[in-house]
């Protein structure tokens, strides 16, 4: 006689996604400002970013493009699938936006998100956070 062996555990879900939207729509265009900020839980771009995408604001649009820093995001696909939809992700190295990702929404607009480093702990990511999304942030 054979015994049923329970399937292993899954790793638990993120409860939700640590993510902040500012309050206040940006105004005029002549400097950019950061419009919220994202504490993901790695570096691994793939398996992140559907979390954030499915998170933001429906006002926002289909997101199609994602510009990230490759030197913080070491490993990213050109294009990933999310949601059933193509999206084009692109890297810069510039030094002046190392820990902020790009969201583009064609015909929507362009949002620009601070990304607080996965191994922040939680009372300065939260308070990272909060600061990123107050108008004088």
């Amino acid at each position: 006689m054979t015994s049923a062996s329970s399937p292993p555990p899954s790793a638990p879900a993120p409860s939700e996604v640590r993510l902040r939207i500012a309050d206040q729509p940006r105004r005029g265009s002549t400097a950019r400002r950061i419009d919220g900020a994202w504490w993901p839980r790695s570096y691994d771009l793939a398996a992140e970013l559907p979390g954030l995408l499915g998170g933001l604001p429906d006002a926002w649009g289909r997101i199609g493009s994602v510009l990230v820093n490759g030197d913080t995001w070491p490993a990213c696909p050109e294009r990933m699938v999310v949601a059933g939809r193509e999206v084009h992700v692109g890297r810069t190295d510039s030094p002046t936006a190392p820990h902020t990702v790009c969201l583009i929404a064609p015909g929507r607009g362009r949002w620009d998100l601070l990304v607080v480093p996965p191994a922040t702990e939680e009372a300065e990511a939260r308070r990272l956070m909060d600061r990123a999304v107050t108008q004088d942030g």
